[in-house]
Protein backbone atom coordinates (compact mmCIF):
# COMPACT_ATOMS: atom_id res chain seq x y z
CA UNK A 1 0.00 0.00 0.00
CA UNK A 2 1.28 3.46 -0.93
CA UNK A 3 0.28 6.49 1.08
CA UNK A 4 -0.03 9.70 -0.93
CA UNK A 5 -0.27 13.15 0.66
CA UNK A 6 -0.51 16.47 -1.18
CA UNK A 7 0.23 19.91 0.24
CA UNK A 8 0.74 23.47 -0.92
CA UNK A 9 -2.67 24.52 -2.12
CA UNK A 10 -4.23 27.83 -1.24
CA UNK A 11 -5.72 31.09 -2.44
CA UNK A 12 -3.77 33.19 -4.92
CA UNK A 13 -4.53 36.11 -7.22
CA UNK A 14 -4.54 35.70 -10.97
CA UNK A 15 -1.00 35.89 -12.30
CA UNK A 16 0.46 34.50 -9.11
CA UNK A 17 2.29 31.26 -8.39
CA UNK A 18 1.94 28.22 -6.16
CA UNK A 19 3.98 25.06 -5.71
CA UNK A 20 2.23 21.83 -4.85
CA UNK A 21 4.06 18.95 -3.22
CA UNK A 22 3.17 15.28 -3.00
CA UNK A 23 4.87 12.79 -0.72
CA UNK A 24 4.44 9.11 -1.49
CA UNK A 25 5.48 6.35 0.87
CA UNK A 26 7.47 3.27 0.01
CA UNK A 27 11.08 2.36 -0.54
CA UNK A 28 10.58 2.13 -4.29
CA UNK A 29 9.57 5.73 -5.06
CA UNK A 30 11.95 5.70 -7.99
CA UNK A 31 9.87 2.98 -9.65
CA UNK A 32 6.66 5.05 -9.57
CA UNK A 33 5.29 6.96 -12.50
CA UNK A 34 3.35 9.92 -11.18
CA UNK A 35 0.89 12.55 -12.25
CA UNK A 36 -1.17 15.54 -11.23
CA UNK A 37 -4.88 15.74 -11.92
CA UNK A 38 -7.49 18.36 -11.08
CA UNK A 39 -11.22 18.52 -10.69
CA UNK A 40 -13.28 21.69 -10.73
CA UNK A 41 -16.85 21.80 -9.40
CA UNK A 42 -19.25 20.19 -11.82
CA UNK A 43 -16.48 18.97 -14.09
CA UNK A 44 -14.71 15.68 -14.66
CA UNK A 45 -11.26 14.99 -13.28
CA UNK A 46 -8.63 15.91 -15.85
CA UNK A 47 -4.93 15.26 -16.25
CA UNK A 48 -2.67 18.24 -15.71
CA UNK A 49 0.82 16.76 -15.97
CA UNK A 50 2.67 13.46 -15.81
CA UNK A 51 6.25 12.41 -15.19
CA UNK A 52 8.15 9.20 -15.81
CA UNK A 53 10.03 7.20 -13.17
CA UNK A 54 13.31 8.91 -13.89
CA UNK A 55 11.93 12.41 -14.17
CA UNK A 56 13.46 12.83 -17.60
CA UNK A 57 10.16 12.53 -19.45
CA UNK A 58 7.16 14.76 -18.81
CA UNK A 59 3.83 15.49 -20.47
CA UNK A 60 1.35 18.33 -19.98
CA UNK A 61 -2.20 19.27 -20.77
CA UNK A 62 -2.33 21.95 -23.46
CA UNK A 63 -4.06 24.32 -21.05
CA UNK A 64 -1.03 24.43 -18.71
CA UNK A 65 1.92 24.10 -21.08
CA UNK A 66 4.44 26.87 -20.52
CA UNK A 67 2.93 27.76 -17.14
CA UNK A 68 3.19 24.59 -15.04
CA UNK A 69 6.23 22.41 -14.40
CA UNK A 70 6.15 18.91 -12.96
CA UNK A 71 9.27 17.57 -11.28
CA UNK A 72 10.33 14.97 -8.74
CA UNK A 73 13.02 14.40 -6.17
CA UNK A 74 13.43 10.65 -5.79
CA UNK A 75 15.77 11.09 -2.81
CA UNK A 76 12.96 12.86 -0.92
CA UNK A 77 10.08 10.71 -2.19
CA UNK A 78 8.42 13.90 -3.36
CA UNK A 79 6.64 15.09 -6.49
CA UNK A 80 6.15 18.79 -7.26
CA UNK A 81 3.95 20.95 -9.45
CA UNK A 82 5.17 24.51 -9.92
CA UNK A 83 2.26 26.62 -11.14
CA UNK A 84 2.98 30.07 -12.56
CA UNK A 85 0.79 32.67 -14.26
CA UNK A 86 -2.25 31.18 -12.60
CA UNK A 87 -5.68 31.87 -14.05
CA UNK A 88 -9.14 31.70 -12.44
CA UNK A 89 -9.87 28.66 -14.62
CA UNK A 90 -7.07 26.80 -12.81
CA UNK A 91 -9.25 26.77 -9.70
CA UNK A 92 -9.82 23.15 -8.71
CA UNK A 93 -8.93 20.41 -6.29
CA UNK A 94 -5.55 19.04 -7.34
CA UNK A 95 -4.77 15.37 -6.88
CA UNK A 96 -1.50 13.51 -6.92
CA UNK A 97 -1.54 10.05 -8.49
CA UNK A 98 0.90 7.14 -8.30
CA UNK A 99 1.38 4.16 -10.59
CA UNK A 100 3.60 1.70 -8.79
CA UNK A 101 4.53 -0.46 -11.78
CA UNK A 102 5.60 1.65 -14.69
CA UNK A 103 7.67 1.42 -17.80
CA UNK A 104 10.97 3.18 -17.39
CA UNK A 105 10.35 6.09 -19.77
CA UNK A 106 6.55 6.19 -19.87
CA UNK A 107 4.23 8.98 -18.82
CA UNK A 108 0.58 8.25 -18.12
CA UNK A 109 -2.26 10.72 -18.67
CA UNK A 110 -5.36 8.65 -17.93
CA UNK A 111 -6.82 8.33 -14.45
CA UNK A 112 -7.27 4.59 -14.89
CA UNK A 113 -3.49 4.22 -15.32
CA UNK A 114 -2.96 5.05 -11.64
CA UNK A 115 -3.64 2.89 -8.61
CA UNK A 116 -2.97 5.24 -5.68
CA UNK A 117 -4.37 8.73 -5.07
CA UNK A 118 -4.02 11.48 -2.54
CA UNK A 119 -6.92 13.23 -0.87
CA UNK A 120 -6.47 16.41 -2.91
CA UNK A 121 -5.52 20.00 -2.16
CA UNK A 122 -7.63 23.03 -3.04
CA UNK A 123 -6.24 25.69 -5.35
CA UNK A 124 -8.30 28.84 -5.73
CA UNK A 125 -7.31 31.61 -8.13
CA UNK A 126 -9.13 34.90 -7.72
CA UNK A 127 -9.58 37.36 -10.58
Amino acid sequence: QVQVVESGGGLVQAGGSLRLSCEASGRTFGSYAMGWFRQAPGKERESVAAIARTGGFTDYADSVKGRFTISRDNAKNTLYLQMNSLKPEDTAVYFCAVRDRANYYATYRQAYDYNYWGQGTQVTVSS
